[in-house]
């Protein structure tokens, strides 16, 4: 045997362990997993919110709380999004020489079964 050899044996091996792997897979998996079971409800958050949007921009803009409320309805059917919140959850109040709608609401994912991950949803816009 050569010098040359014995001392590439002697060298440290570079490289992921078969545990560091199963690691890596089970923290990447448990990630994977949650991004899959949010991305329903932050869907539902991004809809309500474009609705409330288009709702505020709208031209003419809705005068009166029932107006907005109606108007949110009507948007919230052609998005066609039965879990979205309705009119009647909006909080509209009025600001300066117009209105301040906004909503507020807690979702539970299921991530396995017993555990729960629960996400608060707060937005508001005003017309102006």
């Amino acid at each position: 045997m050569s010098l040359a050899s014995s001392s590439s044996f002697a060298r440290r091996q570079l490289g992921l362990s078969l545990f560091g792997m199963l690691f890596w897979a089970v923290i990447v998996g448990g990630g994977a997993l949650v991004l899959l079971k949010v991305y329903p409800s932050v869907q539902k958050y991004l809809t309500t919110r474009g609705a409330v949007d288009k709702v505020m921009r709208a031209d003419p803009r809705p005068s009166t709380v029932p107006a907005i409320r109606s108007a949110f309805n009507r948007q919230r059917d052609i998005e066609y999004t039965n879990d979205m919140i309705k009119g009647e959850d909006l909080e509209i109040e009025a600001a300066g020489d117009g209105f301040r709608v906004g909503f507020a609401y807690d979702d539970e994912v299921e991530l396995v079964s017993p555990v729960f991950l629960l996400i608060k949803y707060r937005y508001s816009v005003s017309s102006k």
